[in-house]
């Protein structure tokens, strides 16, 4: 009964935020990390995807908030992609992150990343 319910609560929140975000690159953030807190990876990637999809390529014309809004959702990115060992992914996620926002943290997952990239390909 209580798994019933929660599919259901599950099918109607999906419903509801879909329709809600047809465009609105700021909603499909939040229901990635919704899916992202759940375990639902792949649905978390299409959204965080969705998100770049949605936002102007020519980042000089993002405000400060969408440009703040592309860089999680690289960042996010990233992170889901080492959740399915698709290293190369999330390595070129990374790297696009730590362009658009040079700090320590996305600089260290570049870092990390490129190591366990290099790592793998020694143990080859």
């Amino acid at each position: 009964m209580i798994n019933h319910q929660k599919f259901i609560l599950f099918a109607l929140f999906a419903a509801l935020s879909i329709s809600g975000c047809k465009d609105d690159p700021k909603r499909h953030l939040q229901l990635a990390q919704w899916y992202s807190q759940k375990g639902l990876v792949d649905e978390a990637i299409l959204e965080y995807r969705e998100v770049t999809r949605l936002l102007p390529t020519d980042v000089k014309t993002l405000s400060r908030e969408d440009y703040a809004l592309l860089a999680k959702a690289h960042y996010s990115l990233a992170l889901m992609y080492t959740k399915k060992d698709w290293w190369d992914y999330a390595l070129k996620e990374a790297e696009t992150c730590f362009e658009l926002l040079p700090t320590r943290e996305h600089y260290d997952m570049v870092t990390l990343l490129r190591k366990r990239i290099n790592f793998q390909s020694a143990e080859s």
